[in-house]
């Protein structure tokens, strides 16, 4: 089952176009804001609802939209919260909307974080975040990652937790062959898709991989 999670930062008007194909869509907390201006009723609200207007959530649930009400001193953040009700109702597959560009910058990297928990490999489940044209997702060593991307596209490897190690790529302008990538340094970063088959493979460790299309046509 796929499912969609809207955060409360910045969307670019395209990330409309993957909600009809959703199963379950859940806003987390300020992403009803976005939702009710298309407007797309989400089928669950979770959060302490601190960034939603009342009048907002005063609507949803005369509608009949079901609410997750948390208490504001917490220990995880409203998207955490979303994300764990997605895998509760069955998401097989989670991309996360609203979790970049927003005004706080340490949510922006908490979210991004959040996609190297070991859970999700572990529950089987697969998590990205979207923007427009640039997509997030993590790889876990041992594993490979066939890209999306086009010929043109730009391509950034982030190690996370330490050092990633074994890196090789495929169709990739600068290529890796079974090269160690160091927490901390930018020498995975703006690489660009040269070839037909463009994938990633990963040894030990754990990368954030981006894709921004259209980056360099």
């Amino acid at each position: 089952m796929r499912a969609i999670v809207v955060a409360g930062g910045s969307t670019d008007p395209s990330d409309a176009d993957l909600l009809p194909d959703a199963d379950l869509v859940i806003a987390a907390d300020g992403g009803a804001t976005w939702l009710a201006t298309l407007p797309r009723l989400p089928d669950l609200l979770v959060g302490d609802l601190d960034s939603t207007a009342r009048r907002l959530v005063t609507e949803l649930e005369a509608a009949g939209v079901p609410i997750e009400r948390h208490p504001v001193d917490k220990d995880a953040s409203d998207l955490e919260l979303a994300l764990a009700a997605a895998a509760t109702r069955g998401a097989t597959a989670i991309t996360i909307l609203g979790a970049l560009h927003g005004e706080r910058l340490d949510h922006e990297l908490a979210n991004l974080l959040a996609l190297a928990d070991p859970a999700w490999a572990a529950r089987g489940i697969a998590v990205d975040i979207v923007r427009g044209g640039t997509s997030v997702v993590a790889l876990r060593g041992p594993g490979e990652l066939q890209l999306d991307g086009r010929v043109g596209d730009l391509v950034s490897l982030l190690p996370v937790g330490g050092d990633a190690a074994q890196v090789s790529t495929r169709d990739l302008r600068y290529p890796l062959e079974g090269e160690p990538l160091a927490l901390g340094l930018a020498r995975g970063i703006s690489n660009v898709v040269d070839g037909p088959r463009p994938s990633v493979r990963l040894g030990s460790g754990t990368l954030l991989i981006i894709e921004i299309s259209g980056a360099f046509t």
